[in-house]
Order: structure tokens, then C-alpha cells, then sequence
């Protein structure tokens, strides 16, 4: 069942409702021993009111150098005090408020190797895998059910977003005395690579072909492709750039490198290109580059890395070590049926997200409902994005999460915690 609007109407819950004229959230800072020498910060929030222990949640990141609260390396250190700065769209710090402040503890960490300042341990982050972040989320789940404020009796809820919904419902699996609910976030159902071919080739030839050729003739030119903004973020930057360059088979250079590509598309002479054979080949080849890493780039420093047109923001969305790991995965189609019939699903879905789209929440609800799981929902949001934020219907604008999302993960959750 798909729905739009609450499960429950707040006035069911009126002790829960933050108060703003006194401390509604403790804090109590962690650190997360990985293993084999890793550690990691992590922070535990609870009501500052109420009798615990209460239920507790466990946060897990999006893909990318994640920080706890999920700002993808956005955190600034202040040069004269030292203290953090900020952004103001954090979506994991939002969402631990807002639940903290309404009877939950919620723990949430920053990724293994993922520093201030856009800065990462190279020889942490740049060997992270799959296998890495899945176990450092057992981890945490382990860690916050060890808490005083936590009600460890009643299990806990992991919520994911974007690769985190790939974690999420392995952790449940593997570990179903632990889990009482997960929640998905911008759901990922096929394996990266699959979803990757949506991001850098589908997606920018659809708008190519829907929005940009208006008369159908197949042809554009240079120009007027450039002059897009829109189009120019799909594709990662310059067109001209990724039409030039060799990247089908180009190998990963470090960026030191003296060694320069070939232009391979005459078309470009004439300022028109065909979108069936230049700009279509083009961007399969930037999508084999990123998607398939050679074994120079394995053993090469993640930021010394070349990607061909793009950087892949500089190693902070991911290196080939990660991405060869996830070449090896099965979808997580395949695996949420395994879910113990115990456990419940919320699926929590944008209309507008172009980087986990629609089909992906309704093919892993149209699963659940082939294994006759009993407790599951698909919740999906007209206009919203990757964020679960308002977004336009091509590119997912970042943003904080939008109010009534919020309330329907507290009501959900709520209702599932007694």
C-alpha cells in the first residue's frame, strides 16, 4: 500500500512533543573501536526528559565520506577556535534531533577514515569496502544496545539512507535478535552498478532526448547543450571535456601523470554531435571508467586516482577498492525477502529522486509483498528528492529533510515500540 499524508495524527503522542523553553536532548559522545586499529566518533542523543531506557535507533550513512551526520565532508574547523562549523542541511543531525527529542536514543558515528575539513585517512578510507561498512554498522548496533539509555530488551531500528538501504536490510538479516525495524531512505533495490548506469548514462539521455532535442532530429549542438545547467550537472561537468577524452578503456592516470588522451569524435569540428553516436558512447564509456576499476587503480592512493571526464568529487563519493567490492554483490531485491517476518519495513520514497528512482522503492515493496511479509509500508512523496527534500524531476537537490517525512518516520516508529 502506497500512502501520502500521516499514519497518526500528533495529538496521540502530546508527552513526546519537543518543548522549547527547556533541554529537550542529551548528548554523550562515543568512540567505535572497528578493529584492527580503526576507531571512530560516534554520538548517542536521548531525551533529556522522560524515564529511559528507550528505544533505540541506529543511523547509517549514505554512500560517500560520510561524517555522522551525514555532510559528506562538509565540516569546517574553525582556524581560531577550533570548533566545528556546520552546514546547515545535515540530514542525520536533524532526524537524531527530532527523534531524541520524542523518546528515542539514537546513535549515529562518522564513516571509518572520514575527517574535517574534506579531508580523509587514505589508508583507511581508501580501503574501505562494502564488507567494511556493513560490519562497522553491526558494529554500532551492537555498541548502542549496550547503552544505559537504550532498551535493549526491545531491540532497535536501523534507518538507512541511499547505501545505507543496501546495509540496512544485510544487518537484519545477519542479525535478527537485534533488529525490531528498518526504515529506507532513498532505497536502492539493484546493485550498484545497475543503479550507476541510471545515474551517468540513462538519466542524461532521457533528458537529452525529452527536454533538449525538441524537433526529435537525434542532432544537437555543442552549444547548446553547454548552455544547460542542468544537463552540464547530470553528465558531472563539461561536456566538451567528456566528448574529447578517450574514457572507454582509459586507464586510471594519476593526476601527476604527463600522459594525455586523444580526442576520438571529429563531430565536435563540425559544433553538432549525434545523441545516438557521440554522446551516447561517450557517456557508456565515463560510466564503464567509474564503474570498473583496473588494477592500477586498486593499488593506486584513492585522490591520485583519475576517473577520465569526471574526478568522482575527488574520492570523497568513493574509491576503486569500494567500488570493485560491490561488483561481487547481490541486489538487495534479492535479499530483503530474507527478512525475519518479525521485523518491520518502512520504505521511505521520492518521486523526484534521480539518484535511487522510484522503480527502486516499488520493486523492493512488490518483494516484501511476494514473500507475504506482514509488516511492511512504501510511503511515496510527490516533489521530493534523494533528501527527502523538495527537488526538482532531473536533479535531487540536497536539502534538510521536509517536516512531514519527519513525522511520519516518529508515527511509524512509534507505533512499533511499545
Amino acid at each position: 500500500m502506497t500512502y501520502l499524508s500521516s499514519l497518526f495524527s500528533s495529538s496521540l503522542f502530546p508527552d513526546a512533543l519537543a518543548q522549547s523553553d527547556i533541554q529537550t536532548v542529551k548528548y554523550r559522545n562515543l568512540t567505535l573501536d572497528l578493529g584492527n586499529g580503526v576507531s571512530t566518533n560516534a554520538q548517542l542523543s536521548y531525551p533529556a526528559i522522560g524515564k529511559g531506557p528507550f528505544p533505540g535507533v541506529l543511523l547509517i550513512h549514505g554512500s560517500g565520506a560520510n561524517d555522522m551526520n551525514e555532510t559528506g565532508g562538509l565540516i569546517l574547523i574553525d582556524n581560531k577556535t577550533g570548533s566545528k562549523i556546520y552546514p546547515e542541511k545535515q540530514t542525520f543531525f536533524q532526524l537524531a534531533e527530532y527523534l531524541s527529542e520524542r523518546g528515542f536514543a539514537v546513535l549515529k558515528y562518522d564513516k571509518r577514515g572520514v575527517e574535517p575539513n574534506f579531508t580523509t585517512v587514505n589508508n583507511i578510507w581508501g580501503n574501505v569496502t562494502f564488507n567494511d561498512l556493513k560490519q562497522d554498522a553491526e558494529k554500532a548496533l551492537s555498541v548502542l544496545l549496550e547503552q544505559s539509555e537504550v532498551n535493549a530488551s526491545k531491540k532497535a531500528t536501523l534507518i538507512g539512507h541511499s547505501e545505507g538501504t543496501m546495509i540496512a536490510p544485510r544487518v537484519a538479516v545477519d542479525n535478527s535478535d537485534k533488529v525490531k525495524n528498518i526504515v529506507l531512505m532513498g532505497p536502492v533495490a539493484n546493485t550498484l552498478p545497475e543503479l550507476l548506469y541510471f545515474q551517468i548514462v540513462k538519466n542524461p539521455l532521457d533528458y537529452t532526448e525529452k527536454v533538449l532535442d525538441k524537433n526529435d532530429s537525434g542532432i544537437l549542438t555543442i552549444s547548446e547543450i553547454s548552455n544547460d545547467q542542468i544537463f552540464e550537472n547530470l553528465v558531472g561537468g563539461n561536456l566538451t571535456h567528456l566528448l574529447l577524452y578517450h574514457t572507454n578503456g582509459m586507464d586510471y592516470l594519476n593526476k601527476s601523470s604527463t600522459v594525455k588522451s586523444h580526442p576520438n569524435n571529429t563531430t565536435i569540428s563540425k559544433n553538432t554531435i549525434s545523441i545516438e553516436n557521440n554522446l551516447k558512447p561517450a557517456l557508456i564509456a565515463a560510466y564503464n571508467n567509474v564503474t570498473f576499476p583496473t588494477d592500477s587503480a586498486l593499488i593506486s592512493k584513492c585522490l591520485d586516482v583519475h576517473y577520465g571526464y569526471f574526478e568522482w568529487n575527488s574520492g570523497l563519493e568513493g574509491c576503486p577498492k569500494w567500488m570493485r567490492s560491490h561488483s561481487d554483490l547481490q541486489s538487495t531485491l534479492s535479499i530483503i525477502g530474507n527478512i525475519s517476518s518479525d521485523i518491520g519495513v518502512l520504505i521511505l520514497q521520492g518521486e523526484n529522486d534521480t539518484a535511487t528512482p522510484l522503480e527502486q522503492g516499488l520493486q523492493l515493496q512488490q518483494r516484501l509483498m511476494e514473500v507475504n511479509h506482514p509488516d511492511h509500508l512504501l510511503i511515496t512523496y510527490p516533489d521530493l528528492g534523494h533528501s527527502l527534500s523538495p527537488s526538482s524531476n532531473w536533479i535531487s537537490q540536497s536539502g534538510p529533510l521536509t517536516e512531514y517525512v519527519l513525522k511520519d518516520i516518529f508515527e511509524w516508529l512509534s507505533s512499533r515500540s511499545g
